[in-house]
């Protein structure tokens, strides 16, 4: 199984950078990963939030391909613990997915085609974090959980 976490914008922040890459590095030797980015929208100030949505939708679905597992990462959906968020690959693993693409959205979220789309949805956290922190916290969690699966001493109880 692959996974991708696809976000809109790049990451600008030098030390999230080093971060990230730091987890994308450790976690080529437990799963293929990638970070695909799509270009931030230009020009949004004439744009409603619904527009704005609309658009970063109709990047989204050139980046996803039909048989991919969409998850999205939103502040509503499914909350886990490290253990739990293991189990949860774990059992996407086991059940053939060929590709999970995990969602990071715009400033305003996603539109509801987005929604529609996707087949899950969970939570990194109820609190608001910028979405440059969220992925390498998400990535970071992957990380984890590889390591929990494997029984290596990374996670501590």
């Amino acid at each position: 199984m692959k996974i991708t976490l696809l976000t809109i914008g790049k990451t600008e922040d030098k030390y999230l950078i080093e971060g990230i890459d730091i987890y994308q590095k450790r976690l080529k030797h437990y799963i293929p990963f990638r970070i695909l980015e799509i270009p931030e929208l230009k020009n949004t100030k004439s744009l409603s939030q619904e527009q704005q949505k609309t658009k970063e939708a109709e990047l989204i679905f050139k980046n996803i391909q039909s048989t991919d597992h969409v998850i999205l990462l939103d502040e509503n959906g499914k909350e886990f613990s490290s253990r739990g968020f293991s189990v949860y690959l774990n059992k996407r693993m086991v059940s053939g997915l060929q590709h999970m693409v995990f969602i990071i959205g715009g400033p305003y979220g996603f539109s509801n085609e987005v929604y529609e789309r996707s087949n899950e949805k969970i939570s990194l956290s109820k609190m608001t974090l910028s979405h440059q922190m969220i992925r390498l916290f998400f990535a970071e969690q992957l990380y984890r959980a590889c390591t929990i699966l494997k029984g290596e001493p990374y996670h501590h109880d």
